[in-house]
């Protein structure tokens, strides 16, 4: 994939603000240009920013509907009411219904879970689900990252005398269900000061707001916060806010002692003897839990995720990775199938969207085929399947595009529909897929920019191979937990040489180890590029070339910095 870098030079105010910020903190003026562009304009801020502090967290209160929902779970418990945690079947699904389920079991017993089946009862709150509550005694349902439109359904559970207490974070229509209490920072009128919360992230707060109205100590949720961080990273919400503070603490409880259930997965994924990132979630941690509800049944990921046994936990973690390894098979094997697909349309580089129907697809895997889409053509992608009489699928978005917006247009076509930004599901008549195809092809035509529909590097400063000194990286580490709103930084050097020692590595010789040098300094970089083996005939050339990448440690050799190199183009 051919790269464009985009990269805005400092004004001589931006210069000038950021050294003057680097005096009052210490730290590089490259770094305070970052902090400056994040809006962190004081020391102040700053020392936040880099020690986050659990105190930092909002009173759950002020989120709308909170009291209404601890005094109908205090209500259930005094009543002995059964209760039950009812979730997506996705990792923010099962990992906010294992933390409310694993918190409150510990002062009440009449407690059960369930995720629903994505192939029989599909997204969301079913109404096999609400039968299973009635059938079973359920008199309040405590639903988990979805609920929000489940207007019908919840209706239906209300004619039954089921209570729902709903914590959702996906954008609310304008007719809410009735429910007892609808938890969700995305409501119109909303009181909450921060709305990026993942679904978990809500299920916590309700937890955080029903301890603190019945006395118990905050410590007794913070071993919880393992959760917490696997949901934010996992559904790539902003990282900066609350979601900073409870991921930052989230990862430190996963590193210290994460609960039993993601010890097992974080050794059947070979990170025992590493410091777990966001990264480290996204990539390893998260597919594994997904591979669950993809796969077979969601609810198994609740079993593991809540398990006590570390023996009984490693078994079920290596019957998830055996689903995630099955999920590597068909995720590889549609993917090709799509391109084959995409490559016979007609007029495709006129086309500013792309949406595929092939009834024979497995639906636990179209979301991840939709994002592969994305990033090989980068534009909008929905990618659809047949269940039973619908065609149901998932959309993915390019950076800066509103996919949601995109399908809500759309709205009159579709039987139901749900998401965010960068990610959304949608179901409608298999009738309606061509209409579908050419009205979204038109509304993203008419909305997406055209820097929208190319791959672009951000690079975020220039910089030289001096610059890279202990303190800096030291400091640099301090910028972590990255993700949305606070995303690793990607630097750039230019005229840079081979110091005669870089080669092609890997299994299939697809891979570049650096040795780098630049025109301004004597210090020796060691860098990787991955899948950039064709470079390298130019690279021995021995011109220069400019490289954009971001600071890593290196895993092999800790407190060695190395350079993971992102693109690399001759220099002008």
């Amino acid at each position: 994939m051919r790269y464009r870098w985009n990269y805005q030079a400092l004004t001589h105010e931006q210069m000038e603000a950021a050294n003057s910020f680097s005096k009052e903190l210490g730290i590089s003026p490259i770094l305070c240009h970052l902090l400056l562009k994040r809006g962190i304009h004081t020391v102040a801020a700053a020392k936040k920013f880099f020690h986050p502090q659990l105190n930092e967290l909002h009173d759950p209160f002020l989120m709308k509907d909170m009291e209404k929902a601890v005094e109908r779970l205090n209500r259930a418990m005094g009543k002995k009411e059964r209760i039950l945690i009812y979730g997506d079947y996705d990792v923010d699904g099962t990992t906010a219904v294992s933390l409310v389920f694993k918190f409150l079991q510990q002062f009440y017993s009449n407690i059960d879970y369930y995720i629903p089946d994505r192939y029989e009862e599909g997204y969301g709150v079913s109404m096999k689900g609400v039968d299973y509550a009635q059938e079973t005694g359920v008199k309040l349902v405590i639903v988990l990252d979805c609920g929000i439109k489940a207007v019908k359904e919840i209706s239906y559970a209300k004619e039954k005398g089921i209570d729902f207490i709903i914590c959702d974070h996906h954008v609310p229509d304008d007719i809410l269900p009735p429910a007892v209490a609808i938890l969700n920072p995305k409501r119109l009128d909303a009181t909450y000061p921060y709305p990026h919360l993942s679904g978990c992230g809500v299920g916590f707060k309700f937890m955080q707001a029903f301890a603190q109205n019945n006395g118990i100590e905050f410590r007794q949720l913070t071993p919880l916060l393992d959760l917490v961080a696997v949901s934010i990273a996992s559904d790539i919400v902003p990282i900066m806010g609350e979601n900073r503070v409870l991921a930052y603490y989230g990862l430190k409880q996963l590193n210290s002692n994460p609960s039993i259930g993601l010890k097992a997965i974080i050794d059947v994924c070979g990170l025992n003897d590493k410091e777990i990132t966001i990264s480290d979630i996204i990539f390893k941690i998260g597919p594994r839990i997904n591979a669950s509800g993809r796969i077979q049944n969601g609810k198994e990921a609740v079993d593991l995720l809540i398990e006590k046994d570390l023996a009984n936990a490693l078994t079920k973690s290596n019957q998830i990775n055996q689903y995630n390894e099955t999920r590597k098979d068909l995720d590889k094997s549609m993917t090709e199938e799509a391109n084959k697909i995409v490559d016979q349309l007609e007029n495709l580089s006129h086309r500013r969207s792309i949406v595929l129907y092939n009834e024979a697809w497995h639906k636990g895997v179209i979301g991840i085929v939709a994002s592969r889409l994305t990033e090989i053509y980068y534009r909008p992608a929905v990618v659809l399947t047949r269940t039973n009489d619908l065609a149901t699928g998932s959309a993915r978005s390019v950076a800066g595009f509103d996919v949601y917006k995109a399908i809500e247009h759309c709205r009159d076509l579709l039987e139901s529909f749900g998401g965010h930004t960068y990610a959304a599901g949608l179901s409608m008549r298999i009738e309606n897929v061509q209409e579908f195809t050419e009205r979204f092809e038109q509304f993203v035509a008419q909305h997406i920019l055209p820097e929208q529909t190319r791959a672009i590097i951000n690079i975020d400063a220039k910089i030289d191979f001096r610059d890279i000194t202990p303190k800096f990286f030291n400091d640099l580490k301090h910028f972590n937990p990255f993700g949305p709103d606070n995303h690793k930084p990607i630097f750039c050097t230019n005229h840079v040489y081979d110091y005669g020692t870089s080669k092609v590595v890997g299994r299939e010789q697809e891979h570049i180890k650096l040795e780098l040098v630049d025109n301004k300094s004597h210090n020796v970089m060691n860098g990787i590029a991955f899948g950039q083996s064709s470079q390298v005939r130019y690279i021995k050339t021995k011109r220069s070339f400019d490289i954009c990448y971001t600071i890593e440690e290196n895993t092999h050799k800790r407190g060695e910095v190395q350079l993971q190199i992102e693109d690399i183009r001759p220099s002008e």
